[in-house]
């Protein structure tokens, strides 16, 4: 079973691409899903005042800059794996460095037939 891993964090604590390439714990975050064989993807997404958000009202094409929600924490990143059930995902988000400040919300993906 596919599942995409949400990687929620307040953006004002969130580590440098450097600091986290250098932080044993998110590295052997990453080791572990390797040597499941889990992972299918996953990447680092810029600061949410980089989003721009569209919206279709009435026909019309709203896009506004910036953050839709008005929330502390905010989708950071994603990482898609793969294993055999929603237990084993739970280890997995559980043992993500940003589970201990901010959260790893857990989507089943929706795979057509």
């Amino acid at each position: 079973m596919k599942y995409v891993l949400l990687i929620c964090d307040d953006e004002s604590r969130s580590p440098s691409n450097a600091e986290m390439a250098a932080d044993p714990v998110h590295q052997a975050w990453w080791d572990d899903l390797e040597r499941r064989g889990a992972v299918v993807d996953g990447v680092r997404l810029r600061p949410v005042a980089s989003a721009t958000n569209v919206r279709v009202r009435a026909g019309e094409t709203l896009v506004s800059d910036g953050p839709y929600a008005e929330t502390k924490d905010f989708v950071g990143g994603f990482v898609i794996i793969e294993v055999p059930n929603l237990d084993d995902a739970i280890t997995i988000a559980a043992g993500h460095p940003y589970a201990q400040w901010g959260g790893v919300e857990i989507r089943p993906v929706w795979e057509w037939e």
